[in-house]
């Protein structure tokens, strides 16, 4: 009973038999029709006329995904893009800083050159490896040692002048203090008038000292310093630097005067070891060279 009276959507029958075949030999119709003629051309613009609005509506979802699909890669590669080009300025900086700090040392060395010339004693190019963390002494560890000819007690000078003395050396490396560190002292005149004096070390960056002069010593401030190669150690005419305080003591008889060195170390990375004979002043510079070659 239920079967009998439930919906029959498909039909079946001489009816629906004869229905098909009208539709399916209207179809070929149509398309020769179509194929041969053009009397179809106005019903398939009216029909898509009829259409197009359907066509929109149905395809209206897919278009939305497809645009927040585009505007979500468009916001990925503008953030790559962005990030592509900070490396790049990142990466610009880089080499425009390293073109800077390579055109200073080429003038430096080119500088240093053209010192090496004039200097007649035989000399070696250093660098610095690095600077000693020594609170007590001021030193530079450089790239040269004993088998380039460096050894302890020889002058290191840089474009200004004298900057240090060779106190320590390896194979391959040497440590050197500079003119302000208080184990070195520079026998010096004073270019105005000659007056031999000893420059020592203050143990202060940028300062070194002329101590215990006579009351009545004629020296001024403004006054160049160069080394009187006194002693052997240091060539005579080496620049040291310019005096820039007088210290009077009257109690104890003497005079001081503060002297700012004319070379300035922390500014450059290359120097000249001045090949000078020296005897080896410090017995463990000796052992320590010794154990290096053994």
């Amino acid at each position: 009973m239920q079967q009998e009276q439930s919906l029959r959507l498909f039909k079946r029958g001489q009816a629906s038999s004869a229905t098909l075949i009208f539709f399916v030999v209207l179809c070929i119709v149509l398309m020769v029709v179509d194929s041969q003629t053009n009397w179809l051309v106005p019903v398939r613009r009216v029909a898509a006329t009829v259409i197009t609005p359907l066509q929109k509506a149905a395809l209206w979802p897919r278009n939305v995904v497809v645009q927040i699909s585009n505007w979500s890669n468009a916001v990925e590669l503008a953030k790559i893009q962005t990030e592509e080009a900070q490396r790049q300025r990142i990466g610009l900086t880089q080499l425009n800083v390293q073109a800077s700090q390579m055109a200073a040392e080429n003038a430096q060395l080119r500088r240093l050159l053209g010192i090496k010339n004039s200097v007649i004693i035989p000399s070696v190019a250093v660098e610095i490896l690095y600077t000693a963390a020594n609170p007590l002494h001021q030193t530079l560890v450089l790239t040269k040692g004993a088998k380039d000819g460096i050894a302890p007690g020889m002058p290191l000078i840089g474009e200004g002048g004298i900057v240090g003395q060779i106190q320590r050396v390896t194979s391959s490396t040497s440590e050197a203090s500079l003119i302000t560190d208080e184990r070195i002292t520079i026998p010096a005149i004073v270019l105005r008038n000659g007056l031999r004096v000893v420059v020592y070390g203050s143990g202060r960056p940028g300062r070194v000292e002329v101590r215990y002069l006579a009351l009545g010593a004629d020296i001024q401030e403004g006054d160049q310093l160069v080394t009187s190669g006194i002693g052997g150690v240091y060539p005579a005419g080496l620049a040291i630097g310019r005096v820039s305080k007088i210290e009077n003591n009257s109690a104890q008889g003497f005079v001081s005067a503060v002297v700012e060195p004319s070379a300035h170390p922390e500014r450059y990375l290359h120097f000249l070891v001045l090949l000078t004979e020296v005897t080896h002043p410090q017995g463990d510079s000796t052992s320590e060279k010794e154990n290096e070659q053994k």
